[in-house]
């Protein structure tokens, strides 16, 4: 067992529960979501967590008198369960196991997935000094697709929350996506400039944490640092304003949007309604904990999806039939990774 990774879990989540950002129940998940991130080879999967939880939480305590005034049960530090946690880690926590069980053969999560049958080792090991993660040719690009899965799910979490903690103290008022009509502050569905720029700085932040921390770790990421940082950035720039869109969307219709027009604040999905009550937008189909992680499903699809287009070509390109192209530095080799070790033994 790593020690570090395990006293970093375990240091957030108890600070998180003293804080009171965290409930039991989401301290609990915090340290196995933390220690799950951060072991194995890769610390950029656990850089990009702890990352995201830091700003979250910063962004959520700001601006705590004027949100309480407009949001009905308003909590000061967020404090959320582990169901919250769990939701806005799923994805991430998915692929950092996933990654390790493909490529560090002695990781926990490569012993778990085979005790539980979903082994998924490539007989291809993680060096620091041997390849980049977000290189295409390794692992016929699952490497890069799995690295950036996480980049688009945190870049996504980050620009949502952004958006929201920080969009709802705009000055002006938001207007409904799907009707483009002002509506109050903490609608679901309500899109403002502010709350905009606040999702897409998000998904750079991200973004360029996972870059640094590739580079920083990595020698081979290091030789191309610049094409690693840039990638890293638009594709969290990209998430989190993709991912805010698609949870605006989806508030804006299957979630109900309810104001009390004796307080004059949004009444969260567990506030009872006291006076009269005003339906603004939305179905009462899913409540925000419920909306939260199926917002984030096309950002993580779409990720995978044009992480690995490539494929299509990768296995034809040793046969000359992909844009033409034969490889004929790396000779004819069957599978892209030993084209890339290959070409780094004989560029």
């Amino acid at each position: 067992m790593q020690i570090i990774p395990l006293i970093l879990a375990l240091f957030l989540s108890l600070h998180g529960f003293q804080k009171k950002s965290l409930s039991p129940g989401g301290a609990l998940t915090a340290f196995l979501v933390g220690y799950g991130s951060l072991s194995g080879g890769l610390w950029a999967f656990g850089n990009t967590l702890i990352g995201f939880y830091l700003i979250g939480s910063r962004a959520t305590k700001y601006g705590k008198q004027r949100k309480a005034k407009l949001e009905d049960g308003y909590h000061e530090a967020g404090y959320r369960t582990g169901w919250q946690v769990l939701c806005n880690s799923a994805a991430g926590i998915a692929a950092a196991a996933v990654w390790n069980g493909m490529f560090v053969p002695n990781s926990v999560h490569a012993w778990i997935l085979e005790r539980v049958g979903l082994g998924v080792g490539t007989g291809i090991v993680y060096g620091e000094t041997v390849w980049c993660p977000l290189d295409k040719q390794i692992a016929e690009g699952w490497s890069r697709a799995l690295v950036f899965a996480a980049v688009g799910h945190y870049g996504c979490c980050l620009g949502d929350t952004l958006a929201s903690e920080l969009g709802i103290l705009s000055r002006g008022r938001p207007r409904l996506v799907t009707t483009f009509q002002p509506v109050p502050p903490g609608t679901n569905g309500g899109m403002s400039v502010g709350g905009t720029l606040a999702s897409v700085f998000g998904g750079v932040l991200v973004g360029v944490l996972t870059g640094l921390t590739l580079v920083s770790e990595n020698a081979r990421c290091r030789d191309d640092w610049s094409s690693v940082l840039l990638s890293t950035l638009l594709w969290g720039a990209f998430s989190g304003f993709f991912g805010s869109l698609i949870d605006s969307l989806m508030g804006a219709t299957l979630q109900q949007t309810r104001y009390s027009e004796a307080k004059k604040v949004i009444l969260q999905d567990e506030s009872k309604a006291e006076g009269p009550v005003k339906v603004i937008s939305g179905f009462n189909i899913l409540t925000n904990n419920q909306a939260c992680p199926v917002s984030f499903i096309p950002t993580d699809f779409l990720t995978i999806r044009r992480s690995t287009s490539y494929l299509r070509c990768a296995h034809r390109q040793w046969q000359g039939s992909c844009h033409g192209h034969r490889g004929d530095d790396v000779g004819e080799m069957t599978r892209p990774e030993e084209m890339y070790f290959q070409y780094k033994e004989n560029p």
